[in-house]
């Protein structure tokens, strides 16, 4: 039978929910976290000239990307691995450190990914409830270590509750972890954090030896659909990434895509600055109308709606607007163009005006 093939952890892996895909033009799919804009001009040019070329590997080294992000953030090309999404890191690195029996330590609620990754690569997951606000509670992540732990990720900002740590917290959270155990700072919205004394995970990463922040090209560079990540850590752990990553995995227009957008660092940055704006704007309407929910940090804001969650979805899809819904705890909104607001603020007035009317 073909269901022995497999190992028996397998046959129980959660499964991975993605945002709902809008098939109507008129829907604003608001579910995935990304980017509203059009792909970077020179991102499009420089795949365009590609294209005719894609009967070739491309460079299974990465060396010109690589060259790139290392020069962006002024490190060593020995501090930089290259991925097919920065997930693709996590489930390498994961299988690479985990043996039977191990565990790896990570908040919870947060990335859906992580207990997949963690029973794939046989280990056992340890989640640590998230503090009051959404964030990473450090000092219950720090109780739960034990000889058994092989790894521990941090998600900050974390997704999907958008809490971000700062950078003081976490260095010395940092310095209580014993050097044995690797750290991945899982930093996918780094770009659209606008706080004081926020997390520099390249810093810490140079800094720590066991810590490897992760970052990727899919949120604030508009590239979700290219799929291209990187780590950057002490050259050691990156030595062995490299080692364990799949020959040529990091396709020829990921590369390309990849490179240009570093290039457009302005463009980036502009558009950022627009989503930070509009969260600001939508986050103080949603408060007016009595919704509350941590300080989002990221490209998108949390909404602790409880038992009413999947019923606030259904009116939300009604108005043509997709968000993620967390059933029994709470909704996901990427925060998008002014006209998806709009129709946030709409849709969450209406639902209030009706509990109103119930009671």
């Amino acid at each position: 039978m073909t269901d022995s093939f497999f190992r028996p952890e397998i046959d129980t892996l959660p499964a991975y929910v993605p945002g709902k895909k809008a098939t109507d033009p008129s829907v604003i799919k608001a579910a995935s976290n990304e980017m509203p804009f059009p792909t970077l001009p020179g991102v499009q040019a420089a795949l365009a000239t590609q294209l005719a070329q894609i009967n070739r590997y491309p460079d299974m080294s990465g060396a010109d990307m690589i060259a790139q992000i290392a020069a962006y953030h002024e490190i060593s090309v020995d501090e930089v691995a290259i991925s097919n999404g920065s997930t693709d890191l996590v489930e390498l690195f994961l299988s690479a450190v985990c043996t039977p029996d191990s565990e790896v330590v990570y908040p919870w609620r947060s990335f859906e990914a992580y207990p997949i990754a963690v029973q794939v690569a046989g280990a056992r997951s340890v989640q640590v409830p998230l503090r009051a606000d959404g964030n990473n509670d450090l000092r219950n992540m720090l109780k739960a270590i034990t000889p058994a732990t092989r790894a521990i990720m941090i998600c900050t900002p974390n997704n999907p509750t958008g809490s971000a740590l700062t950078h003081t917290e976490l260095r010395a959270f940092l310095h209580e972890v014993p050097q044995r155990i690797p750290v991945l700072l899982d930093e996918a919205y780094v770009d659209f954090v606008d706080m004081d004394d926020a997390v520099d995970g390249i810093a810490l990463a140079r800094e720590f030896a066991n810590v490897i922040s992760l970052r990727t090209f899919s949120k604030a560079y508009g590239l979700a659909g290219i799929r291209a990540g990187y780590a950057v850590g002490n050259p050691t752990i990156i030595k062995g990434l490299r080692a364990i990553a799949t020959p040529f995995g990091v396709n020829m227009l990921a590369q390309t895509a990849a490179r240009s957008a570093l290039q457009e660092r302005p463009e980036v940055d502009r558009r950022v600055g627009i989503i930070k704006d509009e969260r600001t704007k939508l986050t103080t309407a949603l408060r007016a109308l009595g919704w509350t929910g941590p300080d989002s940090q990221s490209n998108f804001i949390w909404v602790p709606t409880g038992d009413v969650t999947n019923e606030l979805a259904a009116l939300c899809e009604a108005e043509g607007l997709t968000v993620r819904a967390f059933s029994g705890e709470g909704t996901r909104m990427t925060v998008a163009e002014p006209e998806a607001n709009l129709r946030f603020v709409r849709a969450f007035g209406k639902f209030r005006t009706a509990q109103h009317e119930k009671e």
